[in-house]
């Protein structure tokens, strides 16, 4: 889940550069805008995974891609069925778990039976450790803070307690979410930003490892940069999971989110104050607390089973260095058909998010496809699960299909700009990146100037698929427009923003509009072309910064890139 890219910044001064002439052949709005479309529509019912949306999804992708002049780059196939020996698509194997029939929620607390419904207090998950039917009784309730056990930063919210058979409440971000910008003695966790530890992926992780029969996240709307709609609609579907040998090492059996209000009732049951102890998690010296004479009962039948989804792959072969190769990439999924929203729609059709990223990838193969072939392997790909934890990247990143250690960078594009020409570009979550420096670079020949992620407290930068590439070393960034639109400037950019994750994000408005003014999507795929083809044709190898966590994992590679 993440921040549309077009609405992550604010404004900078624009740059005096005149705009460059495009290389290329021209970008037609409209073409675009007919992909959104068809990816969008009805008929493609949310492209979900595994489900009777995906082969639909995959042959129109396809489609474009042969029709753009590329050839397939997926998984390696025998016999002659095509001039390079390659499918069109990567197996990405995973696990489904499906929550079959009602979740039962019961909580005692002080004397009182509370029943909390699914989808309305709590977005509970279905069970990814393999257990076909989930029972738990009466388990005890613990505050855990944020969740967070890090000791390069000398924390520990877990100070020992044994969380084996009990419930842990944790608050979403991180601390210095609250606190900064007026740490004393600086900030614990660098600031505003949102460091890894802010994630819920990451407290599902740890819970794991410190062996929580269940770990939920409390919901408040400013620290998780999305509303409660978003999470009920991410969590009360079908889940997915990488495959696991044990998968009880990476999730705790019962996972979730909680409603703030809820949350607080709960606290006052025991006789505690939510607001002071969530004061007391902003420090080091903050212990777990019980939450006593409150326990945790749930009752939910879960159906899991294996499936195959599938990355969509195209490449267009270099010139002189055919093993080098940069990457566009897109996610193509959605999610699918779920619980209706007030006018009873089911499918969230995700036009924004992110069919309109999948319509820039197909635009840019089209205009590689039509110009000088590049030295370096250009590459296009749409994966697959990104809105279920960014599996299918993560399936790629971890069984590539090309070295790595010979990947210039990564490009990713996720939820594109429909509403018009910007003074300015954007990136997610300013990354210490040398490719950051490309795309300023770029930019400015276009007239743009770059503005650094003005929300970088939602975490953007571990949210879409380019993190997948970044954790393995390889430069990797999601790039779109800023917000100082040319029309209505900053204050008209970041109200769209605001507006498009309050009444869209993840639900089943964000359809496709025939009034959407396209010219920012041809502003964006003329920097994001231009980028891709510096790179393809020079030597550089874009790095991280020195301090970067990323670095040392892409310094082990280095002799391949000599």
């Amino acid at each position: 889940m993440k921040k549309p890219m077009l609405f992550a910044a604010a404004a900078a001064l624009i740059s005096g550069a005149a705009l460059a002439a495009p290389a290329h052949a021209p970008i037609d709005p409209a073409v675009m805008s007919q992909d959104i479309k068809v990816l969008s529509s009805d008929a493609f019912e949310g492209r979900g995974p595994a489900t009777r949306a995906e082969p639909k999804t995959i042959a129109y992708i396809v489609q474009q891609f042969k029709a753009a002049g590329l050839q397939p780059g997926g998984d390696k196939i025998g016999g002659d069925a095509t001039k390079s020996g390659r499918a069109w698509t990567q197996n990405v194997p995973l696990a489904e778990f499906q929550t079959e029939g009602p979740v039962v929620t019961r909580i005692a607390a002080g004397g009182e039976t509370l029943t909390f419904k699914q989808g309305e207090e709590v977005a509970l998950r279905a069970a990814q450790t393999g257990q076909t039917h989930l029972a738990i009784k009466d388990a005890p309730v613990v505050f855990i803070g944020y969740g967070v056990k890090a000791p390069e930063r000398r924390w520990d919210d877990f100070k020992g307690v044994d969380l084996h058979g009990k419930i842990a409440l944790v608050l979403v971000n991180d601390p210095d979410f609250e606190t900064a910008p007026k740490c004393e003695n600086g900030c614990d966790f660098g600031g505003k930003a949102m460091t890894y530890y802010g994630r819920w992926t990451y407290k599902y992780e740890e819970a794991a490892r410190q062996g929580a029969l269940g770990m939920l996240v409390i919901h408040e709307r400013a620290p998780a940069s999305y509303g409660w709609n978003t999470v009920k609609n991410s969590n009360t579907n079908a889940i997915f999971d990488i495959i696991r040998k044990d998968p009880a090492k990476a999730h705790s059996p019962l996972e979730g989110w909680i409603q703030r209000d809820a949350t607080v009732q709960l606290f006052k049951a025991a006789g505690l104050d939510f607001e002071a102890l969530k004061k007391q998690a902003q420090t080091r010296e903050f212990r777990p607390v019980t939450l006593k004479g409150v326990t945790w009962s749930t009752d939910m039948a879960v159906k899991a089973e294996h499936v195959v989804s599938h990355n969509v792959v195209g490449v267009l072969p270099g010139k002189s260095h055919p093993n080098e190769r940069i990457i566009y990439t897109a996610h193509w999924d959605h999610l699918g058909v779920g619980q209706p929203d007030a006018k009873g729609d089911r499918i969230y059709n995700g036009a924004v998010d992110n069919a309109s990223g999948v319509a820039e990838l197909i635009e840019l193969a089209r205009l590689y496809g039509k110009a000088p072939r590049t030295d370096r392997t250009m590459m296009f790909m749409s994966v697959t699960a990104e809105e279920k934890g960014l599996l299918g990247s993560t399936y790629y990143a971890t069984n590539p299909l090309y070295p790595l250690a010979t990947t210039v960078a990564d490009i990713n594009m996720d939820s594109m700009n429909v509403l018009g020409r910007t003074r300015d570009v954007s990136s997610s979550g300013n990354a210490p990146l040398t490719l950051q420096d490309d795309l300023i670079s770029v930019a400015a020949k276009q007239g743009l100037s770059f503005t650094k992620d003005s929300h970088p407290e939602s975490g953007s930068f571990f949210r879409s698929d380019h993190f997948s590439f970044a954790k393995q070393g390889v430069p990797a960034m999601s790039i779109g427009a800023g917000s100082d639109l040319e029309t209505g400037g900053v204050a008209a950019g970041e109200a769209a923003g605001e507006a498009y994750v309050r009444d869209k994000y993840h639900q089943p408005a964000d359809e496709w509009d025939p009034n959407w003014d396209l010219s920012g999507m041809v502003q964006e795929t003329e920097v994001l072309y231009d980028l891709g083809r510096r790179l393809a044709t020079s030597r550089e190898w874009p790095e991280w910064k020195a301090g970067a966590e990323f670095k040392a994992a892409r310094d082990k590679t280095a002799a391949a890139r000599k």
